[in-house]
């Protein structure tokens, strides 16, 4: 965007402006061009504006205009008269029967034209101000008298098509120069948004009886009202009456305003134009409050100096806050004062006084000579949330209603899980279980504590809530089978910042549905709301499993374990609940993300393939453990193959496994290959395909797998040997091999699938590591993206960007600038091969060749 010089004034020349630079929208921001007719203008030679007309920009432009419509159409507004002679003027503010203290210049006036004077004699000398010593210009010519009205002064925005309207969240203004409302009038020193004072119902009463009756009374008059309405409101114990209006976003309530918006706001701008807004009405961030804070110069709103340098701008960014320019200018490339509201630092956070404490730290990063500003915007709603709410345990956090709602509905998933020895009755303090009842004569009891990982960061980031409570009972209960336990019953702790119940619901169904499986009782558990410990959106779970086993029947037995005995594998589900710290690392420096389709039909996402729930291994290797014919059983959790086998062997014996053996599902290749990872770090972090071992006798394998194998899939994969002290216990065999024989299954050969109907094909060039385009590949993943990327172009070869494409299976040329003559001929060779994938858009990523005239012209605006 580069500023012009041509006239705002003259329309005849905006117009041709905008013809000339093919510009589709202009979207005008000050008054007084609206009041000069811009839109009605521009409109009639054919270029799209947004605003009002100047008939309905009236509504500002002329406060006489405005107060004689408000009393037409019985919107409510303070008493008021009109004069264009100061004496009837101060004659009406003596004798009229209510406090007539509020002048105001009928026209334009910068915001500055309103006066509210504490007595009758201020009042009259205001007058004589405006309309005898023309302190407003020609905008005193007319002055309106108005009541002084009582209470809160608010904005409430709406975009108009003039049938329908779509209100924004209400805003306040703080107009007095200095903190706690003292000092002269401004423009404006700041805003926040919305404002906690309005209620749902009041905004509903505000809606219809000013926004919707103002529009409506427009349309009426003939004169359609398009573009965005500001009322300022009084709210008084007569409830809100409208003080003005202004045609536009007000400065600076558009910079609380705007940032709030979901929606994009052209989009929103095209549909009122269109007036199809009923159709279109826009999405505002809900849980957050915006705080703005203006710097101005000293001595504003009188003579201020101008040219002062503006530091600490970049400090304020990094703060993640925006800063918004308004009187600035760029001298010797130095950004330097050049208005009284110099410019505004907006924090969009959680709560109001969160964003006001960003809001400050972002001004007092900011410096210029003299700069004033206030630091207590806001305040009037602060002192209302403190004094209209108390404290409860709800508003700081807590809320023990939706824990309570929670309770009720998990109650019946819990009582889907009872069995012999409890009843799985939720509700109490403690859970009771009768170990005789379940048939147990001399019973050895046996616990298990897990969690899930960061595992549950897939899931909270995937939406995905419904499976991860099988990885908690499943970490639990497959601990405790180590012993030879049958898992007996199950108590869950599920903690999180804010309570939502339906996610929590889906947590704990989860976890019940498992219990089932297991054949555990669900008996109780514990649900932790605790703001300020997590972010919202984010949960932790922990578990907690009781199992028994009769006494004698204990594993692991290692006064049997002898060379010799073989090793039965069981099959694990996949990544199960282990090494997401390193599963997330590499899908972050991959060119997939959690949203990536894979498998060989694309039925199914990264996310989903990890989020494939842990297996439970109790019901089914249960009676095999009983059967007395296996010697151990390890689970295998975190530390993989190498570190568990070894806890249920004596000292003097080991494993030699053959990877070859069993079947490594896909997802440990590309974790293989796309993490680089060595064969010790992929035994010693993941399962590849085991989640299970059992030690059997030589003559007893054949039986125990077949046992095994009409519940599992299962193998023999390896045998016990004896190892001397202090040497490895766990030689995995062939792991590389199975690895890389499993490419062929690997996620990556799925991943590009056919060219996508629908989505726009598109060509990248690039010249270097290609860090722009991962970004690229990883957004035209998602099933939201209108774009697939069908091309790589590099003109160096060997460059990383290449092996970036190739990951990601998309079809790459390396087109050399050196082997050609001129600029021409590269580009030809280049325009050649887009039009052989059948490329409609080109993006450049980090490309270092100027493209010649032709090419340009060739493929302009694609």
């Amino acid at each position: 965007v580069s500023p012009t010089a041509v006239p705002v004034s003259d329309h005849a020349a905006v117009a041709q402006f905008c013809r000339d630079q093919d510009v589709r929208l202009v979207v005008v921001g000050p008054e007084v061009p609206l009041a000069a007719g811009i839109v009605d203008d521009l409109t009639a030679a054919g270029i799209k504006c947004f605003g009002p007309t100047a008939k309905a920009a009236l509504l500002e432009s002329s406060k006489s205009f405005t107060k004689a419509f408000l009393d037409r159409h019985e919107i409510p507004t303070a008493r008021w008269k009109s004069f264009t002679d100061p004496k009837a003027a101060c004659a009406f503010i003596n004798s009229a029967s209510f406090p007539a203290l509020v002048v105001k210049a009928s026209g334009l006036a910068a915001g500055k034209g309103v006066i509210v004077a504490a007595t009758k004699e201020e009042a009259c000398k205001a007058v004589t101000d405006i309309m005898q010593d023309k302190s407003f210009g020609s905008a005193g010519e007319t002055v309106v008298v108005e009541e002084l009205l009582e209470g809160e002064e608010i904005s409430c925005l709406c975009f108009s098509d003039g049938i329908t309207i779509a209100p924004m969240p209400p805003a306040q203004d703080h107009k007095r120069l200095m903190d706690g409302d003292e000092g002269p009038n401004t423009g404006g020193m700041g805003a926040y948004s919305p404002a906690p004072q309005i209620s749902k119902d009041l905004l509903q009463k505000i809606r219809e009886t000013v926004l919707q009756k103002t529009v409506d009374g427009m349309r009426k008059e003939g004169v359609p009202y398009l573009g965005v309405l500001y009322a300022g409101l009084m709210l008084t114990k007569d409830g809100p009456k409208v003080l003005e209006f202004n045609c536009r976003f007000g400065d600076p309530e558009c910079q609380v305003i705007l940032p709030l918006l979901r929606s994009d706001l052209y989009e929103v701008m095209q549909a009122v134009i269109g007036r199809r807004l009923a159709s279109s009405m826009p999405l505002w961030k809900e849980d957050s409050a915006a705080v703005t804070v203006v710097m101005a110069s000293q001595g504003y709103p009188g003579a201020y100096p101008k040219g002062l340098e503006i530091t600490g701008l970049a400090k304020a960014r990094q703060l993640g806050l925006e800063v918004f320019h308004a009187g600035t200018a760029l001298k010797d490339g130095r950004v330097v004062t050049s208005g009284g509201r110099v410019l505004t630092v907006t924090a969009i956070r959680e709560d109001l006084p969160a964003a006001l404490r960003e809001a400050n730290a972002g001004v007092a990063a900011i410096h210029f000579q003299g700069a004033i500003y206030r630091r207590d915007i806001g305040y009037r709603a602060i002192a209302f949330l403190r004094q209209s709410r108390g404290l409860t345990y709800k508003n700081s956090g807590v809320d023990i209603e939706a824990g309570n709602t929670l309770v009720q509905k998990i109650k019946p998933l819990a009582a889907a899980t009872s069995r012999s020895g409890c009843n799985a009755e939720l509700g109490g303090f403690a859970g009771l279980f009768d170990l005789k009842a379940a048939g147990y004569r001399d019973p050895i009891l046996v616990s298990g504590t897990d969690g899930v990982g960061t595992k549950l960061k897939i899931a909270q980031e995937c939406q995905k809530h419904d499976t991860i409570g099988q990885d908690l009972v499943a970490m639990c209960v497959n601990d405790i089978l180590a012993q030879g336990a049958e898992p007996l019953f199950f108590l869950d702790y599920f903690a999180c910042g804010k309570l939502d119940v339906e996610v929590a619901q889906g947590v704990i169904a989860g976890i019940a549905d498992a219990c089932k499986k297991a054949g555990c009782a669900l008996l109780g558990g514990e649900t932790a709301e605790m703001p300020g410990m997590y972010p919202p959106g984010e949960y932790d779970l922990a578990g907690f499993a009781v199992g028994a086993v009769e006494r004698g029947q204990m594993l692991p037995q290692l006064d049997r374990i002898a060379e010799g005995d073989v090793v039965i594998g069981v099959a694990s589900s996949g990544v199960h609940s282990n090494g997401y710290s390193l599963v997330r690392k590499i899908v972050e420096k991959s060119s997939l993300d959690f949203s990536s389709r894979v498998g060989v039909s694309g039925d199914q996402t990264l996310g989903e393939l990890l989020l494939t729930p842990t297996k439970l291994y109790s019901k089914t290797l249960l009676p095999v453990l009983r059967s007395g014919h296996v010697k151990a059983y390890a689970h295998i959790t975190g530390g993989g193959l190498l570190e568990n086998i070894p806890r249920v062997l004596p000292e003097s014996c080991g494993v030699v496994l053959d990877a070859l053996t069993w079947k490594i599902p896909e997802i440990f290749c590309w974790l293989h290959k796309e993490g680089n990872l060595s064969e010790e770090e992929m035994a010693r972090t993941f399962n590849c395909g085991v989640g299970a071992v059992l030690v059997v006798q030589k003559e007893m394998a054949q039986q125990v797998l077949r046992d095994i194998q009409a519940h599992e899939s299962a193998w023999l994969i390896g045998k016990v040997v004896s190892v001397p002290k202090g040497s490895d216990n766990v030689k995995v065999l062939n792991l590389q091999r199975a690895l890389q024989a499993n490419r062929s299954l690997c996620v990556h050969s799925h991943i590009q699938g056919k060219i996508q109907t629908g989505k726009v094909k598109v060509a990248v060039l690039i010249s270097g590591t290609g860090t722009n385009l991962e970004a690229l590949i990883n957004s035209t993943k998602k099933d939201t993206s209108f774009a697939q990327i069908v091309l790589v172009i590099s003109n160096k070869p060997g460059v990383e960007g290449l092996r970036k494409a190739e990951r990601a299976g998309i079809p790459t040329r390396v087109i050399e600038h050196t082997r050609y003559q001129s600029r021409t001929e590269f580009d030809s060779a280049v325009d050649k091969v887009l039009e052989e994938f059948s490329v409609e858009l080109i993006c450049l990523a980090g490309f270092m060749r100027i493209l010649s005239g032709p090419f340009v012209k060739k493929w302009e605006g694609e």
